[in-house]
């Protein structure tokens, strides 16, 4: 089976190292095109383009694929039976669509039809789904629309931060792929009929879709206002971009707990520990005579607990602006003295 293959960032990684493992053969990739740093005019690869060049595959960065006639007369003059798509971040348009004679398939980091888009990852966790997936789409002119020929759930909890979970999905799709190709080709070579039914596809459910829409900063700041549980999914969900304010410098938080009572059985020993030293001092858990953002209690060993609208959170790892992301006994000397003060904003 020849494949084309179609990814941008590390998350696809795996599934192109797969499909090259599993002895199918590569007749080139597409990714996005080079970009440049964000302070320098160095231009950068994509991970995928450069896990390709390493493997010796021909690679094509369209700015556009829909606008580009040329790359698509190019890409079609390479004869794929199938394309594989993971996190490519273009839409195909049709005329790419109708190219491969085994059809173009999807690898999507969700349970669809939730989150269709192009972060279900990170609303994923935000959201607080319990579980999660990935599918194996045939692919059509929409969103992420097409029926699903493999998909595999997997349970999320509490302390999974975006980074950890897409490296899980990245690794389910991989293997999905690896099942999902050879029912492809046997279904596309049996000359006994209807191949969606020799396939076992299954369309999308009617009811539950959601869009993961294009994540923007002001997703990423936290503002203290809010209860404790949104702010810690926040933090996992958009690891490590979520950012407050120290000093007038940018604090970036990149591993919290919120102490709520209710989800005990959920939270290390470290933060069951806070909870209890909270509980003790002269701050009440309510927050009731707290301000969002002010800190409640230092841990030389653990972290910092800051109140938000209902309980407090502890911030047990982040990175002050210019300095390393630090934990523990680093992260309270880096801070300085901090009892009674707050970070960030008020949104009272």
């Amino acid at each position: 089976m020849k494949v084309l293959f179609w990814g941008t960032p590390a998350y696809a990684v795996n599934a192109l190292d797969a499909l090259v493992d599993a002895g199918y053969e590569l007749v080139g990739v597409v990714s996005q095109p080079d970009r440049r740093r964000s302070r320098g005019k160095t231009l950068l690869y994509s991970p995928v383009k450069a896990r390709a060049l390493e493997l010796g595959l021909k690679v094509f960065t369209p700015q556009s694929i829909s606008s580009e006639p040329d790359i698509q007369a190019q890409l079609a003059e390479l004869k794929a039976d199938v394309y594989v798509v993971v996190a490519f971040g273009q839409i195909l348009p049709v005329e790419v669509l109708a190219q491969p004679p085994q059809g173009c398939w999807n690898g999507h980091g969700s349970l669809l039809p939730r989150w269709r888009g192009a972060a279900p990852i990170e609303w994923t966790l935000t959201e607080r789904d319990k579980q999660t997936g990935v599918g194996i789409m045939a692919m059509e002119s929409g969103l992420d629309t097409g029926p699903i020929l493999v998909e595999e759930s997997i349970n999320i909890t509490l302390d999974e931060n975006a980074e950890r979970l897409a490296q899980r999905l990245s690794e389910l799709t991989a293997k999905l792929l690896l099942e999902a190709l050879p029912l492809i080709s046997i279904a596309s070579n049996d000359s006994r009929g209807d191949k969606a039914k020799e396939l076992s596809l299954r369309n999308q459910f009617e009811q539950g879709i959601t869009y993961a829409h294009m994540l923007s900063k002001q997703d990423f700041i936290i503002t203290w206002n809010r209860s404790a549980l949104a702010i810690h999914l926040q933090v996992m969900g958009f690891y490590p971009r979520t950012f407050t304010t120290w000093n007038g410098k940018r604090l970036k938080v990149l591993k919290t707990e919120p102490l709520i009572p209710e989800l005990i059985d959920q939270l290390s020993g470290d933060a069951a520990l806070m909870m209890d030293k909270v509980n003790k001092s002269s701050k009440s858990m309510s927050m009731e005579q707290s301000k969002p953002g002010e800190i409640l209690f230092i841990s030389e060993s653990i972290g910092l607990v800051v109140a938000t609208a209902d309980y407090p959170v502890l911030i047990r790892k982040a990175q002050l602006e210019d300095k390393q992301p630090v934990e523990g006994r680093a992260f309270i000397q880096q801070m300085g003295g901090l009892n009674g003060e707050a970070i960030g904003k008020y949104f009272i």
